[in-house]
């Protein structure tokens, strides 16, 4: 609606204050010492609170201080405020902390996503802020005490906050959430909630979100066990990376996959990947590292000055046979070492001797008893216990007998086994194996709580390793069966939830916000090819003109023209190509003085203009989107039709298509 201006001008009034308010507080957070601690290991800690603090009191110009403002109906329960504006965090001002903007987390605030006329929540009205470069420029009022809406069709101001060109990393949408999206984000700490989202319906921003929600809401909880967000790849987290501080949460950790369990060294055919990936391997490699716990073969004989105890060999076995298999194999040879020298404290107290725990733990320390567990239960490595599996056939098969056929058995085996575990070349999917029977050894530690996006793309046993660490916590578990582009790709959510030993709710989000319509339909033709179980995804805009089909004689000469047209719009523009036409791409623009950026698994993203390989492309958004040879990309990979759905939605205003042959058969019905 055309903004009033005598209301305008006291929101604006309103939005100094605020800001104000917030100056002092971060004036008031800088000034805090901590040299009130008692030692120096509390002064460390405090100081380190206390930066953590001024850093979320930072005041961002460019970013609205508040978006929304709620006013009380006059029969509302009376504990309400009378008015309520909603933002990205608290702002109070005066020795009372009268509250200026309130949190869009707090339990209050709820209100501004959820009410409607049909539950006001004790609310009248729903006031939305337009704003450009920091300065409120509009508003947008939305009765809520009766049956209709206050006007006709959508909220003009959320659809140009959806409809803002993206240029930079990904921004929050706290401003813009939608009530479907406001249950799962604030769904409880205990809860594990996995998303099922198409391509732009804000599954990936419901899950950065719901940290900020739960770090907010369990503040002190989470900033003991912590929160940990596991993406793809490097570009993909440093895409993200804005949105959490710019909510006023500093302290997240950031990871993907290969960070977690070590980056790999070698390369191995994706079938093997996949058998390797898959969760039977867990009972191999438990067989094979128990496979290392021998029978005794003789006793143990202690001796402590001019006296000898001993332990029979069945006595030795009885020992081992009771702790194996029933403790983890590194706590169990530690267990094993205390028991064997507390059956000699036995002898010694039967001898009339009077020997304390100190006595044990010499006595577990001793040689014999480092002798015999050596010989009975030897300490070994994750790489030893992997090295031999993949390169001793008869060790492997007794260790797969019942789990794996003799095909699978010969599949796994390395061809040309290296020297040692220490000349291992390690593949991703050896390194889920070596993180399995890392915690087989000694228990992994958990976090509060783990978001894991693209979710579908992990294998069996990479869940597992994620389950581990979120073992006494919760999980966010973010993806799309249909963007699945791995060799070992999800095809259920309960599958993926079985493997991260959680349990929960599946939730599809199908209206998306972010990718025109015509674009999402023209993607959506893939759908029954690549996951024909799922509902045809709908979008928010129609998006007419959105999407061009060229067939071009030169690929290359097509993509720069395609790309400078791009450019005389505004917003990001991204060229996706095959991987291995990424660089003959980026010359080619940089020599038509384009000056592109060509994207990199560790590379930021920055820049207005990308040449983005396709493999790269998952979890990205550009406001133009040109892809060059789409039959290329699709023939790629195994699942080469899923990388193409992931390429085709990645566009928020334009998709340009570029072929010169036949488009793919399934993109042509």
């Amino acid at each position: 609606m055309p903004a009033e201006p005598s209301t305008l001008a006291a929101e604006r009034a309103h939005l100094a204050e605020s800001r104000a308010a917030l100056r002092r507080m971060r004036e008031h957070a800088q000034g805090l010492s901590a040299d009130v601690a008692a030692d120096w290991v509390s002064k460390q800690f405090l100081e380190s609170l206390l930066d953590q603090r001024v850093a979320a009191l930072a005041d961002h110009p460019d970013t609205p201080l508040f978006f929304g403002r709620m006013d009380r109906d006059e029969d509302g329960p009376p504990d309400l405020p009378a008015v309520m504006y909603v933002g990205r965090r608290h702002v109070h001002d005066g020795p009372e902390g009268r509250p200026l903007v309130l949190d869009w987390r707090a339990p209050v605030s709820r209100a501004f996503y959820q009410a409607g006329p049909s539950d006001p929540m004790g609310w009248r009205l729903r006031r939305r802020f337009g704003f450009e470069g920091g300065e409120l420029t509009a508003f947008e009022d939305e009765p809520l005490d009766r049956g209709d809406r206050g006007g006709s069709g959508p909220s003009q101001i959320l659809t140009r906050e959806i409809e803002r060109p993206r240029t930079g990393p990904m921004r929050d949408i706290v401003a813009t959430i939608q009530p479907e999206q406001d249950v799962l984000v604030r769904a409880d700490l205990p809860r594990t909630v996995c998303v099922q989202g198409a391509p732009g319906t804000g599954k990936t921003a419901v899950g950065l979100h719901r940290a900020a929600y739960l770090l907010f809401t369990h503040r002190e909880r989470l900033s003991r066990s912590g929160v940990l967000i596991v993406g793809p790849n490097r570009a993909f987290l440093a895409y993200i990376a804005a949105v959490l501080p710019a909510l006023g949460e500093v302290r997240v950790d950031q990871a993907t996959i290969d960070d977690l369990l070590g980056a790999p060294s070698g390369e191995e055919p994706a079938a093997v990947s996949a058998l390797k990936g898959d969760a039977r391997m867990a009972r191999v490699l438990r067989k094979a590292l128990w496979a290392h716990v021998r029978k005794p073969e003789e006793g143990l004989v202690v001796t402590r000055g001019a006296s000898r105890y001993r332990l029979a060999d069945h006595e030795v076995r009885e020992l081992t046979a009771a702790l194996r298999g029933t403790t983890r194999y590194g706590s169990g040879r530690a267990a094993l070492a205390q028991r064997l020298a507390h059956q000699i404290l036995v002898r010694m107290e039967q001898r009339g001797e009077a020997p304390d725990d100190r006595v044990q733990d010499q006595v577990a320390r001793s040689r014999p008893v480092k002798t015999l567990l050596d010989q009975v239960w030897p300490k070994v490595t994750p790489e030893q216990v992997l090295h031999r599996l993949l390169s001793d056939a008869g060790f492997l098969r007794a260790a797969a007998k019942g789990v794996l056929d003799e095909d699978e058995q010969a599949a796994l085996l390395w061809a040309r086994p290296a020297r040692s575990h220490r000349s291992a070349r390690w593949t991703a999917a050896d390194r889920a194996l070596l993180d399995e029977l890392a915690d087989l050894t000694e228990r992994t530690a958990s976090i509060g709580h783990l978001v894991l996006d693209e979710a579908q793309d992990l294998s069996a046993m990479q869940l597992r390793a994620l389950g581990r660490r979120c073992g006494t916590g919760s999980a966010t578990v973010l993806g799309d069966l249909a963007q699945g582009t791995t060799a070992w790709s999800a095809r259920s959510w309960a599958e993926v939830l079985t493997h991260l030993g959680q349990e929960g709710e599946v939730t599809e989000l199908t209206l998306g916000f972010r990718v025109p319509g015509t674009v999402l339909d023209y993607a959506a033709r893939l759908l029954p090819h690549v996951a024909p179980g799922l509902e045809r995804p709908r979008s928010l805009r129609l998006g007419a003109g959105a999407l061009e089909v060229r067939q071009v004689p030169d690929l290359v000469a097509g993509a720069i023209e395609a790309a400078r047209e791009a450019l005389e719009r505004p917003g990001s523009v991204g060229l996706i190509v095959p991987d291995a036409e990424a660089a003959a791409h980026a010359a080619a623009l940089e020599e038509a003085g384009l000056a592109p950026t060509v994207l990199s698994a560790d590379s930021d993203g920055s820049g207005r203009l990308l040449v983005i390989p396709a493999t790269l492309a998952k979890g990205l958004e550009y406001d133009h989107v040109v892809v060059a040879g789409p039959a290329a990309i699709a023939a790629a990979e195994p699942r080469g039709l899923a990388r193409l759905y992931v390429v085709l939605t990645r566009a928020v205003t334009s998709l340009t298509v570029l072929h010169r042959g036949d488009l793919p058969a399934e993109l042509s019905a």
